[in-house]
């Protein structure tokens, strides 16, 4: 399987030391996997959906609101994805390009940014959830969050923070607002250079929550099963 994975932003250089860019995050945390790199944000898109079996989107400091031409291209994109009944996952960013392009709402939400580990409570068990969790642990940082879901879907997951945590669109695209790609140290990288946009306090609780095991690998074998179902 061919899989796309769809570049909106890139690791800033200072903190490529910790774990690469978004491509090596990525590529560890689906080892073996056959990856061809399109970096949207600098405007390289695939000429054709076809290219590729199925496509993962990054998470981005963007919005998918924002009056950009990669981003309208994107959702573009992503709507062709949809009629062609390709497989799609989308992380953070890609998550909530999911629900806009689709025709749901995205809006910075009530509560603020979501930093550090959270836990994010399944709702339902889905086949390719094996060995299914009730719960998994897994890194957030955003701000924005899907405040309405498009048609066809449903929803997986939330967390107290988080509404809309992970939802399927029928049986071929599926969002996350986690951040199973991030190494903890890029995390608490991000929350001690973001103080002042996140708070002291929340940074403060992120930072602790680190202490918490993640679930990184249960979803990269969630997300290789949803890719490959029997």
């Amino acid at each position: 399987m061919k899989i796309g994975l769809l570049e909106c932003d890139h690791v800033a250089e200072s903190f490529q030391h910790i774990g690469g860019d978004y491509r090596d995050m990525f590529q560890r945390l689906l080892p073996g996997v056959e990856f061809v790199f399109y970096d949207l944000c600098n405007h390289h898109f695939p000429n054709s959906v076809e290219d590729c079996d199925a496509y993962v989107v990054t998470g981005s400091k963007y919005s998918v609101y924002d009056d950009i031409d990669w981003i309208y291209r994107l959702k573009d994109l992503v709507r062709d994805i949809y009629h062609h009944q390709k497989y799609y996952i989308g992380v953070c960013f890609g998550h909530q390009m999911l629900a806009e392009a689709l025709g749901g709402k995205v809006h910075k939400s009530e509560s603020g940014w979501c930093v550090g580990a959270h836990q994010f409570q399944l709702l339902h068990q889905a086949p390719w959830m094996h060995p299914f969790k009730d719960q998994l642990n897994l890194l957030m940082s955003c701000q924005d969050q899907v405040q309405q879901m498009p048609e066809n879907s449903k929803l997986l997951a939330q967390s107290s923070d988080c509404p809309v945590a992970m939802f399927q669109v029928g049986k071929k695209m599926m969002g996350i607002q986690g951040h199973p790609e991030f190494p903890k140290a890029y995390s608490r990288a991000l929350m001690d250079a973001r103080v002042e946009r996140i708070g002291l306090e929340k940074v403060e609780v992120g930072i602790k929550s680190l202490d918490l095991e993640l679930d990184d690998a249960v979803f990269s074998g969630w997300m290789m099963a949803f890719f490959t179902p029997a």
